[in-house]
């Protein structure tokens, strides 16, 4: 199953950049013998969508068509890292080709991302900037596979 993430605003050189990279290629190693990934990136210029609804419309078509989609949102569930992990395996399982993880501006998505969505995942109730956002999400799409692949790098 491809991986994806979808966000809008594109992520500048510097550390935030740098630790994205880091984990994603992570990813793809650790991917690689699950029949998971790789993981690629799309970022959507969110200067040429004026609203929130054209926003998360260009989010929503930029994901692959049937793919199982992730929100973040602040809203949604804070699910322990094992959990994602288990997520992640059974929608491969299930033989979904594809799962997309959108990460909306700073205005947030709208609800119908969030209906559409077929997991709505928060990074727990505090406010993240959308640069440390993508970089946790990263990490732990890199935890998940470890995790699915018995590699030690998750601790419990």
């Amino acid at each position: 199953m491809r991986l994806g993430v979808i966000a809008a605003g594109r992520l500048k050189s510097g550390p935030e950049r740098d630790l994205a990279d880091d984990y994603r290629q992570r990813a793809d190693a650790a991917g690689r013998g699950l029949g998971l990934g790789p993981v690629a990136e799309r970022e959507i210029d969110p200067r040429k969508l004026t609203t929130r609804e054209a926003e998360t419309a260009a989010l929503l078509d930029a994901a692959p068509d049937g793919a199982r989609l992730a929100v973040l949102d602040e809203r949604g569930k804070a699910l322990p890292s094992r959990a994602f992990a288990e997520q992640i395996a059974a929608w491969r399982d299930q033989g979904a080709r594809d799962t997309a993880f959108l990460i909306g501006g700073a205005e947030g998505m709208t609800d119908a991302a969030r209906e559409r969505a077929d997991l709505v995942l928060a990074f727990g109730p505090a406010t993240w900037p959308h640069r440390l956002a993508r970089v946790m999400l990263y990490e732990q799409i890199y935890r998940a596979l470890t995790i699915l692949g018995g590699a030690a790098y998750h601790k419990e």
